[in-house]
């Protein structure tokens, strides 16, 4: 049995729990009032989940712009405010969601945000495709290789692997550190007891990054589905965030989560104590994490600012230094040849079909649902 521990609340649950609180008498015509409020004309039928929201930058200044992000807030605070220390003039309204989320808020919403970044570059490349997304500023692309950007609309600003995280505690014993799938598979199956209920993995009906990744997975071996039916069998917990994952990690409720976004894995001690990262050799899969300005965009030249200020040698030191989002780079390829980039064209569409990814879902759902 699978469940999803790392589902982020929805931003209405605080005031659904204010209401629960009320006196009976109360707490029905709040509930009526809710209803009624929820049914008027211009109210939105849907509302996007955020995970965390925070303005940078003085709430005053003359102009503000909305970011909407997958990227931890935590991760990516030192790029916000070193763009702040250079546009004093603008503010920051940063807003993190899941990936499913961030393409729900601009496809079905139209939400009216200055930025938008995210690591499902198949949503992305399909906002992109279907005209969501306004042309970028010339000097935002140039330069960029041209696997790495989207025609004029998509351009991508890191590149990071997903990853194999593991429990130094998990391999007591003197188990050897899994370097591939099918060593993983093998350390399931011998120590079926120790890893039961306690590996984690994306949730790809609710993660579009996961969804991606499973895909993306698939497609390069079959030993992707051996390993998720062996993670079904144990009872894997499913996520919708690699953040989530960590957490359970460090917290001792995982000892194994697969593909984790490298760039999440902390460098302290506490991480590096409790903690073995590894980039399976067998192959490991590559994203682009991709911005682009949409077409409700309210502030669409303060926003390509912000994009400019991101590319820039400035701007990408810390994306590398303090964010630790590694940087487009075409040399770590040959470097390690295990990596294996997902690159923006047509081919990420196929995927996102409807019959199409229903059909895998399934598959997947199936090889998760083992006796």
């Amino acid at each position: 049995m699978t469940h999803s521990p790392g589902l982020a609340p929805a931003r209405r649950v605080p005031y659904l729990r204010q209401i629960a609180r009320c006196r009976p008498v109360r707490r029905f015509i709040l509930l009526v009032l809710l209803l009624v409020s929820a049914c008027l004309p211009g109210s939105p039928t849907r509302a996007f989940e955020i995970e965390a929201e925070r303005l940078f930058g003085k709430p005053d200044a003359t102009i503000r712009i909305r970011v909407l992000s997958t990227t931890d807030i935590a991760v990516f605070a030192p790029v916000l405010d070193g763009f702040i220390a250079a546009r004093p003039d603008i503010s920051v309204a940063y807003v993190m969601a899941s990936s499913q989320e961030v393409f729900n808020a601009i496809d079905r919403e139209k939400a009216p945000f200055d930025v938008v970044i995210s690591s499902a570059m198949d949503l992305q490349m399909k906002l992109a495709n279907d005209g969501r997304a306004r042309p970028l500023p010339d000097g935002i692309l140039s330069g960029r290789p041209a696997w790495a950007r989207w025609r004029d609309t998509l351009v991508a600003v890191a590149q990071e692997p997903a990853v194999l995280l593991i429990a130094r505690d998990a391999l007591d014993g003197g188990l050897p550190v899994p370097r591939s799938r099918r060593d993983v598979i093998a350390l399931l199956r011998d120590n079926a007891e120790r890893f039961r209920g306690r590996i984690g993995t994306y949730d790809p009906k609710i993660s579009g990054a996961g969804y991606l990744f499973a895909t993306q997975d698939a497609r390069l071996s079959e030993t992707f589905w051996r390993l998720a039916e062996v993670m079904g069998r144990l009872d894997a917990r499913l996520y919708c965030c690699s953040v989530n994952m960590i957490e359970a990690m460090l917290n001792g409720e995982l000892l194994l989560a697969y593909n984790v976004l490298g760039s999440y894995s902390r460098k302290d001690d506490l991480y590096r104590d409790k903690i073995i990262l590894v980039e399976p050799e067998d192959f490991t899969v590559t994203l682009l994490r991709t911005a682009l300005i949409p077409q409700e965009a309210q502030r669409p030249a303060e926003g390509g600012a912000f994009l400019a200020y991101l590319l820039s040698p400035v701007g990408q030191s810390l994306v590398l230094e303090a964010a630790g989002l590694p940087l487009i780079d075409p040399r770590v390829y040959a470097e390690k040849p295990h990596l294996r980039p997902i690159r923006l064209d047509p081919g990420l569409l196929a995927q996102l079909d409807n019959l199409t990814r229903q059909g895998f879902l399934d598959e997947w759902q199936a090889a998760m649902d083992q006796p």
